[in-house]
Order: structure tokens, then C-alpha cells, then sequence
């Protein structure tokens, strides 16, 4: 298999922090997309950071820091961005602090535009029982479109064993609606290999993983999910929406 170093050097093109055309972008993915389908997670992060450089980001919302940790070890210093949505668990929060404090990383928190006080005068109190869709447009999507600016690619710790919607999701893939390379390590890892991995590495968790939170969004629209259920069946429990719109 070619090597991510290789592989980097084919797609760079003058300066790491110099952006690239749309259509330079998308040469990428074809070119590079099916050969890292199958590599190691370290690979796939280290050859998205010799190619983008400053203008790759790695995002996390602080479930657990796998992907953070990945990055860490093979791209010391990459920027992991953090949507504070200003709903988090305290727990999430916190999580997030001890990335900053503990890993050799840029944490970026990224915040939206109104606070949730601004919100609620211009929309209603309580936007995510109104209408949840605004609610993450406002407070998680267009933050992180509006981040997403600054780079050429992303990764996202996007599994496919998470949902039926993400079963396609590839290992380095062109997100359409963003106009980015979208990067996904962790696509094809399974519950177990992220419990293997957290044990083996020492890696932090968010503690509400071990209090019954499987999947952890914002605290109004997240609730406990008893053994046996759809891990993210917690996630806008009781209505038709299962995702906030950033992978969409």
C-alpha cells in the first residue's frame, strides 16, 4: 500500500497554509479516498495533517477523546475544534478541559453567534422543544460551517457502527454541502475497538458514558438509555430526529 507520507506528498501543492480550488480538493479524495480506506487511524490522521496542514482541523465533541488521543500521537499540535453550544453536560465541558490540559493539542472552542439568552429573546425560551432543527442549526451547524471556513479538510470522529445512517460514511470522503474534504479515522472501528482502545491508551471518557449516556449531545435533548437499547436512542428521545444536521 502506498504510504500516507506518499501519499501526502503527491497531493501537496505549494504552501500548508495556502488554500486549494474546489476542484483541487476534490482530486484529492479521488486519488487518495480508496487507498486509505483500509489504513490504520494514525495513517489516515497523519496523512490529512502533512497534506492540509494548517488548514486541517480534527473536531470532537467530547464523548470520549479516541480520536483527539489518535491525532495527538502522529500530529502533535493539531487544532481540535469544540462546539460549545452553551447546553453541555457540565461533565462535557470538563472533558473538553482535560483534552486541553492533558494532550498536545490546540483546542479550539468555537461558540455560536447569539448566546442562549439572545436566543431565546429572538425565538422563544426553549428553541430545542420548539423547533430542535433551528435549535442545532443555530447552535451546532452553522458554527461549525462558519469554523469550517478557515480549512480544506476536516476529520470527524464519525463511526459507521453508530448509526444505519452513517453505514456509507467513507474514510477520507467529499463532504458536498461543506465543499471539504471530510476525513473519518474512526469509520470503520466497532464499539470494541474504541473499548480496546480506551483501555489500552489510558484515553479520557466523559464520565456520563458510564452513567447510562451513551451518545452525548446537548443536556435538554439527551437522556439516559437503558442496557440493551440503540446506543444513541438517548439522543431527541420521542421524536423523529436522530441527527443534528452536521453529518448531513
Amino acid at each position: 500500500m502506498t504510504t500516507p507520507t506518499t501519499l501526502a506528498a503527491r497531493a501537496a501543492r505549494g504552501s500548508a497554509t495556502e488554500g486549494r480550488s474546489i476542484e483541487e480538493l476534490k482530486d484529492i479524495v479521488f486519488q487518495v479516498g480508496a487507498e486509505l480506506e483500509l489504513a490504520p487511524a494514525e495513517d489516515i490522521v497523519e496523512w490529512a495533517f502533512a497534506t492540509f496542514g494548517e488548514r486541517f482541523c480534527v473536531t470532537s465533541s467530547m464523548g470520549d477523546a479516541v480520536l483527539a488521543h489518535v491525532a495527538s500521537k502522529v500530529a502533535p499540535g493539531v487544532k481540535v475544534v469544540f462546539l460549545d453550544t452553551g447546553y453541555h453536560f457540565v461533565e462535557t465541558i470538563g472533558t473538553r478541559d482535560a483534552v486541553a490540559a492533558t494532550m498536545p493539542v490546540n483546542l479550539l472552542t468555537i461558540t455560536p453567534v447569539q448566546s442562549v439568552a439572545e436566543q431565546d429573546a429572538q425565538y422563544g425560551k426553549d428553541l430545542y422543544k420548539t423547533d430542535p432543527d433551528l435549535c442545532c442549526k443555530l447552535r451546532k451547524v452553522q458554527p461549525l460551517a462558519d469554523t469550517l471556513g478557515n480549512y480544506d479538510a476536516w476529520a470527524t470522529g464519525l463511526r459507521r457502527a453508530e448509526t444505519h445512517n452513517r453505514v456509507i460514511a467513507p474514510v477520507v470522503g467529499w463532504d458536498e454541502k461543506k465543499q471539504k474534504v471530510k476525513v473519518s479515522p474512526l469509520a470503520r472501528w466497532t464499539d470494541e475497538d474504541i473499548e480496546k482502545y480506551i483501555v489500552e491508551n489510558g484515553v479520557l471518557v466523559n464520565p456520563l458514558q458510564y452513567d447510562g449516556y451513551p451518545s452525548i449531545g446537548c443536556w435538554p435533548c439527551t437522556s439516559r438509555v437503558a442496557p440493551g437499547e440503540d446506543a444513541r436512542s438517548g439522543r431527541w428521545a420521542g421524536t423523529n430526529k436522530t441527527e443534528c444536521g452536521i453529518h448531513q
